[in-house]
């Protein structure tokens, strides 16, 4: 039983190393034509060669693929399934091509990009302004905090990351898309609202709100406390930006936070922006990936829109807080 199974794989092995691709597309359009010599026409080939290829291809097979009958040329049984067979093969080489074609052309294939969560009030926009530029395009993008992004490039799940600090922990190739600015926010009704200039050491009896461990919103927040020597009488940690706005909306404390996260909140007059000294903290969007990816040229595309329009589409939705932290005027009253 064991000599017979291995003999039925050889019988296998050799057809699939014997026959060629140019001997199933010459089979199929002589299939299709039942003729020898319509199919040498069509293919820019003599009849001869045709013939040739024919026998080459029923040799491999070990069946007679055509027939006469009545002289008049006809697939036997064994034609009629390798037609079948063959078509499919074909077709699929096919697909194949026209796929690598698309991605050399950058227009179709797929993006897997990974977003910080802070990165979500704007980022969408983008991929719905690229996505209508590129419908063949899919985008494909994943939300978490920067651990989870690191987590994502290092498993390489992810062709590209829009972050705030690059890691250096990775071998990655970072590239600046626009200025991030982290402000301190408070309730409306806070003492210090209106006030200009004051120092962080003013806050040091609020309960400062903060983000999860490997946020980088909460490494900006603790890299803040070390330079201004501050150290906030209580902290409450919270597992989104929303969570954090709703808390502070609520009066549960203050809480350093990325600006293009408010947008909402301070066109409706929500949310209170506190001056404080040394904010807003100008940090940098990332696009980030693997130094030892091979971008396709989908994705380099893509990268390319993100650099090209980031920064510009960020000051247009913020223009109209540009000008909250303005210096005062000399001379002016503060």
């Amino acid at each position: 039983m064991q000599n017979a199974t291995y003999a039925a794989n050889r019988v296998k092995l050799n057809f699939v190393r014997t026959l060629t691709l140019r001997q199933l597309q010459i089979f199929v359009v002589a299939s299709r034509y039942t003729s020898f010599a319509r199919a040498a026409e069509e293919l820019h080939l003599t009849q001869p060669a045709v013939s040739m290829q024919i026998h080459q291809l029923e040799d491999a097979v070990g069946l007679r693929l055509f027939e006469r009958v009545a002289r008049k040329l006809t697939l036997t049984e064994a034609g009629e399934v390798l037609t079948h067979h063959a078509s499919r093969i074909l077709g699929e080489i096919k697909d194949t091509e026209d796929a690598m074609m698309s991605l050399k052309q950058a227009d179709s294939g797929s993006i897997n990009v990974g977003i910080v969560s802070s990165a979500t009030y704007f980022a969408p926009k983008l991929l719905a302004m690229y996505s209508h530029l590129y419908p063949k395009v899919d985008v494909h993008f994943s939300v978490g905090n920067r651990d989870a992004l690191l987590r994502l490039l290092q498993d390489n799940a992810i062709d590209l990351a829009i972050m705030g600090r690059p890691p250096p922990e990775l071998d990655t190739t970072a590239e600046p898309l626009a200025n991030h600015p982290q402000v301190v926010i408070a309730p409306l009704n806070h003492p210090l609202c209106g006030a200009r200039r004051f120092d962080l050491q003013e806050l040091r009896r609020d309960t400062f709100l903060l983000r999860e461990p490997g946020s980088g919103t909460r490494m900006a927040a603790e890299v803040m406390f070390r330079q201004h020597l501050f150290t906030p009488v209580k902290t409450i940690t919270l597992g989104s930006n929303e969570t954090i706005k709703q808390a502070v909306m609520a009066g549960m404390g203050v809480s350093l936070i990325s600006l293009h996260t408010l947008q909402l909140e301070l066109r409706t007059g929500e949310i209170a922006l506190l001056d404080v000294n040394g904010t807003p903290i100008e940090r940098t969007w990332q696009i980030v990936h693997l130094r030892s990816k091979q971008l396709s040229p989908t994705s380099v595309m893509f990268r390319q829109f993100l650099l090209d329009h980031a920064a510009l589409h960020l000051e247009q939705e913020y223009a109209a807080f540009a000008g909250v932290f303005a210096k005062p005027p000399v001379g002016a009253k503060r």
